[in-house]
């Protein structure tokens, strides 16, 4: 399963998997604001990428509402990772929030001179975003940052499972 549209000159694309196991460039993950890595993906970061990660994020220290900041991954896969501290469940101005987050992320990824990014379904899960307001979210705030001047080239939004991926592929179908 895998859906796909150009934007100008960037592929981007749905794609069901583990995001913290893609051979892909660099990812994004939901940060906690003290960046310490903890369960679910934060745990998988913490295993697949070994302690060096969290020994550089340490250094960060806390990072505000919407911010986001870049690591080394470790042993995975991926080259970079891409710790962004979003909006949870029912938070004040929670879409304008999570766009900014969003937004933040891509040009973090710019600034790295990155090529290839993937997103997870952002702030869905453990942070409680509804998962139809993550989609919507997630992917027209991608598609319109991609609309404008980017360097980059492949934008993935990754899926755990079939739930995600078949409301994502709905939302998605209404990009084209």
């Amino acid at each position: 399963m895998a859906a796909s549209v150009k934007v100008k000159n960037c592929n981007l694309r749905l794609q069901k998997g583990d995001i913290t196991d893609l051979d892909i460039e660099a990812f994004v993950y939901y940060a906690r604001e003290d960046l310490a890595l903890g369960s679910g993906f934060g745990t998988a970061i913490a295993v697949r990428g070994g302690p060096t990660i969290q020994k550089e994020l340490n250094e960060f220290g806390i990072i505000k509402m919407t911010e986001a900041v870049v690591s080394a991954a470790g042993e995975m896969k991926a080259k970079y990772i891409i710790h962004a501290n979003g909006p949870k469940f029912q938070e004040e101005d929670l879409p304008e929030k999570l766009k900014q987050t969003i937004l933040n992320s891509l040009a973090k990824a710019e600034e790295k001179g990155i090529k290839a990014i993937a997103f997870p379904p952002m702030g869905a899960g453990f942070y409680g975003v509804p998962l139809d307001q993550s989609a919507e979210i997630t992917l027209n705030t991608i598609k319109e940052y991609l609309s404008g001047e980017t360097n980059l080239d492949d934008v993935v939004v990754c899926l755990n499972d079939n739930r995600e991926y078949i409301l994502f592929d709905k939302k998605f179908s209404s990009l084209k």
